[in-house]
């Protein structure tokens, strides 16, 4: 059994506190990962961080824990490109991909006295790779302990995948993901471990890399501090801990750095898969996309595509015949025109005019609360209702709205497999879902009353 993870509007969802969508909250019990049956190279770490942030941006967003069988999927392209890859490493991605069901890791919490959180896990419980309309999509899905740990971490270092894709070699990204951790540490140094804990974190091979520890950090951390220091959001500094003349154990100091380096020259900017895979289900393909972010913005974007889903799924307007010119419509229409004279009516509109003088001195009023936004509030109330109903009952309205889809030519194979998967409060279905249960609860004027509504005139504009 499988499912898109078409992502819903909201990457801030349940348990996620808003994070940004291209950052990785990694639990703690999952930050030090130790190859235990194989290698593990850079391109298949990148890819396997990817895979993380997509699936908890989709566990974020479900009310339950999905069912053991739950497969999550997305473009491959789009994975690499999120890692900052290209189309070269496509291949050996396919490859890398298929040997993590085998490939078996130890993870391990920094923290003092942790020791390994969970031995001989695979990376991944299934995989598959499968072309739909000449692109290669992925299928995946983990062990019930991790899919867990990454819904609900109790405790996260911060991972920026923009940041992770900067950097050129394994031991660089594995200790920034360690020191990442302590970004905020009061203290401001890691834990202090024993030398051949350093080598068995930062290594990719099974059995971590037994030469001496002058060697190791010669040829391996020297670099890995220098691309850190110089590419990341974080400063850091070795701190060596001898007994004698011989090094026994090792913590690194970290910093915050006031500002960001700058990305690499030629380095492609990630993309969001989860962006790029709302707009697959509403039949952009990520190329036009692609061109759509380039032009207008990834902020501006993002929030149009919210406004065309809301838009395709209201039952009261006609088919939208091409989501892609209708999307850019809405993005030209926003992006306000240079040096163009106000109409009579829109000076008319202004209250007060620019260069009016202050007004009289009069006490200052109360804060006025926070807008209410009804239409919001209306929608929220029917999901809760929707989910509140017995399996029974909510698939005679999961029916309704995919017979509404197909109607209207939107019923794509990504939302029959959300469906089958039993993943239909989020994205276009679950806004169809709403609009149908509610029009036939409450009346079709059930909305109403909220002209103010931000997208409301979007949802009035002709297709």
């Amino acid at each position: 059994m499988s499912s898109t993870v078409s992502l819903p509007s909201n990457p801030s969802a349940k348990g996620q506190g808003g994070a940004d969508p291209l950052e990785l909250r990694k639990p703690h019990e999952m930050v030090v990962m130790v190859p235990r049956s194989a290698r593990v190279t850079l391109t298949a770490r990148r890819i396997y961080t990817v895979l993380l942030q997509v699936s908890q941006a989709r566990l974020g967003s479900m009310e339950t824990m999905p069912l053991a069988d739950f497969l999550f999927e997305a473009p491959l392209a789009t994975i690499l490109r999120t890692t900052g890859s290209d189309a070269s490493d496509r291949t050996a991605a396919k490859r890398y991909l298929g040997e993590m069901r085998s490939l078996e890791v130890d993870w391990e919490s920094t923290a003092p006295g942790d020791g390994v959180k969970w031995r001989g896990f695979s990376m991944l419980s299934e995989v598959a790779l499968e072309v739909r309309r000449g692109e290669t999509w992925v299928s995946w899905s983990f062990p019930p302990s991790i899919m867990s740990a990454l819904r609900e971490p109790s405790r996260w270092a911060r991972i920026d995948l923009d940041v992770l894709a900067r950097l050129g070699t394994y031991a660089s990204v594995a200790l920034y993901e360690i020191c990442a951790r302590y970004r905020d540490n009061p203290g401001g140094v890691t834990s202090r471990k024993p030398v051949g804990w350093w080598t068995d974190a930062l290594s990719n091979m099974p059995g971590g890399d037994r030469r001496e520890w002058r060697k190791f950090k010669n040829e391996r951390i020297k670099e890995a501090v220098d691309e850190i220091n110089q590419e990341t959001d974080l400063e850091i500094e070795l701190i060596e801990h001898r007994q004698g003349r011989t090094v026994h154990e090792v913590q690194f100091a970290v910093r915050r750095r006031s500002k960001v380096a700058a990305v690499r020259t030629g380095t492609q900017s990630p993309v969001d898969a989860n962006l790029v895979l709302r707009a697959e289900t509403l039949g952009i393909r990520e190329i036009k996309l692609d061109g759509l972010i380039k032009e207008f913005g990834d902020a501006l974007v993002r929030e149009k595509v919210e406004a065309l889903e809301k838009r395709a799924a209201n039952s009261s307007l006609r088919v939208i015949d091409n989501a892609y010119s209708y999307l850019r419509s809405l993005l030209r229409n926003d992006v306000a025109p240079v040096a163009v004279a106000p109409t009579v009516g829109e000076v008319l509109a202004t209250p007060i005019a620019v260069a009016a003088p202050p007004p009289s001195p009069s006490p200052s009023p109360s804060p006025s609360p926070p807008p209410v936004d009804p239409v919001g509030e209306r929608i929220r109330a029917m999901k809760r209702e929707i989910e509140g109903l017995s399996a029974a009952q909510r698939q005679v309205w999961v029916e309704r709205a995919l017979q509404q889809l197909a109607s209207k030519g939107l019923l794509s194979g990504v939302i029959s497999r959300r469906a089958t998967q039993g993943d239909v409060m989020h994205g276009l279905l679950g806004s169809v879902i709403v609009q149908t249960y509610a029009s036939a609860t409450y009346g079709p004027r059930w909305n109403e009353g909220a002209s103010d509504e931000p997208t409301q005139g979007l949802l009035l504009q002709p297709a």
